[in-house]
């Protein structure tokens, strides 16, 4: 019960935190989800201007071909006793020539470590695109392609995956072989938590 309250309060200082207010395009708004029984975290990279929008991460087309690639209903996806959403960065960091910016580097320090402090359930952490994996796992110089080919897909605690987002249509055209072999294992390993009640 004490650390229900102390969850639900760091909670609240984090989607109250407005440490980046003057350099964010947009008022902050931290956008994650999150329980104590989650068992699959997802540490993807930062809101887009749809999630900033409607405050519901992946909720964009990314979102949808992440879905997919779990083999999970929205229902199942937002159900946040079974799976947790931490970005690296909380906010939505604005655009950039090609894309949104990147996340702002100030998050993941200031916050995850204190949030997952709280998660001691988590079998399997899918790291979404290269910002989450250069945090989390060793090798910075590796590129997305060589960490999600020499992972452990079948045991690997920390699993690397490519950004789901339409403007990696080429990387998923040149690496064919993710989504037409691993996308099958990663599936299996999320439905062995998800379905588990």
């Amino acid at each position: 019960m004490a650390s229900d309250i102390a969850l639900r309060n760091l909670l609240s200082e984090v989607r109250a935190c407005r440490h980046c207010k003057k350099v964010l395009p947009q008022s902050p708004r931290p956008v994650l989800r999150l329980t104590p029984s989650a068992r699959l975290l997802i540490i993807g990279q930062a809101p887009g201007s749809k999630v900033h929008a409607s405050g519901i991460p992946w909720d964009d087309p990314g979102g949808d071909r992440l879905r997919d690639w779990l083999g999970l209903t929205q229902e199942q996806f937002y159900d946040d006793t079974k799976i947790a959403i931490i970005p690296m960065g909380l906010c939505y960091p604005g655009r950039g020539k090609s894309g949104d910016l990147p996340p702002l580097s100030v998050c993941a320090p200031r916050w995850h470590d204190r949030l997952l402090a709280h998660l001691p359930a988590f079998e399997l952490i899918l790291l979404v695109g290269r910002y989450a994996q250069n945090y989390y796992l060793a090798g910075n110089g590796y590129t997305v392609a060589k960490r999600i080919q020499q992972a452990d897909w079948w045991s690997a605690k920390y699993l690397p995956l490519v950004h789901p987002s339409p403007r990696n249509r080429r990387w998923l055209a040149n690496n064919s072989w993710f989504e037409t072999s691993l996308v099958l294992v990663l599936r299996a390993r999320v439905n062995g938590l998800v379905s588990v009640d």
